[in-house]
């Protein structure tokens, strides 16, 4: 299944300008600014300004937020997204009252989350090679993923992150058919493709974030197979039968 571009020219206007580009734009300008994001609960809260608020929109990083202050504008940033930007673009720092370290950070993010470690190096595996990732609970998975902005192209690709080797995958997905075909079924009515990414810690823990580094991600895209579809001859025979 290809991407499914909304509308003439879209393509094309996504070409024009790639998303690595405009990451790269958002990247240098929240450093030259000295960005400062806080901490709130499950996400990071970030007061940005006009060019930093178009950035932002364009490259899919948070959701703004509404507020009656009109000079100020917030941006809301998920716990993966503020580390991706915090850790690995190095352009950001997040703060609660005190500015924190790679390794607080890092377990603050895995206390609110448990499966944040595995969660986050699947989203970084497809933001670094320029994929947009949204939040994907809607669906019943935890990521999807586009090609280029949202108001461009329709997400691509449904996305399950799993824990390989383990006997007890901490989310618990895909452990019985009935998960797989309901999943397959969901993916299929939304005209997405299922990709499960597999998390191999290789044996390394988890107690900082140097660990990423060593971890693994194995891409498995599962799809339903179709008899008709996978026949040679898909002729009608003598007797009428297919």
């Amino acid at each position: 299944m290809g991407p499914r571009w909304k509308g003439k020219g879209s393509e094309a206007k996504a070409l024009a300008d790639p998303m690595s580009k405009i990451v790269s734009q958002l990247q240098s300008t929240l450093t030259q600014s000295d960005s400062h994001g806080l901490l709130s609960g499950c996400s990071v809260l970030l007061q940005v300004e006009t060019e930093q608020t178009e950035l932002l929109s364009r490259a899919c990083f948070g959701r703004p937020i509404i507020t009656s202050q009109k000079d100020n504008q917030w941006f809301q940033l998920g716990l993966e997204e503020a580390f991706y930007l915090f850790y690995y673009l190095k352009c950001l720092k997040i703060e609660d009252e005190s500015t924190k370290t790679d390794e607080e950070l890092w377990n603050y993010m895995k206390s609110r989350r448990e499966t944040f470690p595995a969660l986050f190096k699947a989203y970084s595996h497809l933001r670094t090679r320029n994929w947009v990732v949204r939040c994907g609970s809607q669906y019943g998975v935890d990521f999807v993923s586009y090609r280029h902005h949202p108001a461009l192209v329709h997400s691509e690709y449904a996305v399950l992150v799993l824990l390989e080797g383990e006997d007890d995958n901490e989310n618990g997905r895909l452990r019985v058919w009935s998960d797989f075909q309901g999943t397959l079924r969901l993916c299929g009515s939304v005209a997405k493709t299922l990709l499960v990414l597999y998390i191999n810690k290789n044996g390394v823990g988890d107690v900082s974030p140097l660990c990423l580094d060593s971890y693994s991600v194995e891409e498995r895209v599962v799809a339903r197979w179709s008899a008709e579809l996978s026949r040679e001859d898909k002729t009608s025979t003598e007797d009428g039968t297919f």
